[in-house]
């Protein structure tokens, strides 16, 4: 099974990329969750403070994931599970001027 995970702003540049493609075994739940867990894993601290509040170890409110467009609000939030060939993008806060 294949998860593609999208970057944005601070997460590009910790992991030198734009998009990355994650491979999970077919019979493996695979969660937004888990998916912050492998990242961690492979990119360290500086993903972890970023993506989690280190007093609760609960992911930020300012972070929005979107699997395939649609905010993980929509499903069953951080739980929310995903299938062979979506799209997880992790959303900074937009700011104008």
């Amino acid at each position: 099974m294949q998860v593609s995970v999208r970057f944005f702003t601070v997460l590009r540049e910790v992991s030198g990329k734009k998009e990355e493609l994650l491979q999970f075994r077919e019979d493996e739940e695979v969660t937004v969750n888990a998916i912050l867990k492998t990242l961690s894993a492979r990119y360290g601290k500086p993903f972890v403070e970023y993506v989690y509040d280190l007093q609760t170890g609960i992911a930020k409110g300012f972070l929005q994931f979107l699997i395939n467009g649609q905010s993980i609000s929509a499903f069953n939030g951080l739980e929310s599970k995903l299938k062979d060939g979506d799209v997880l993008a992790i959303v900074p806060p937009v700011g104008g001027g």
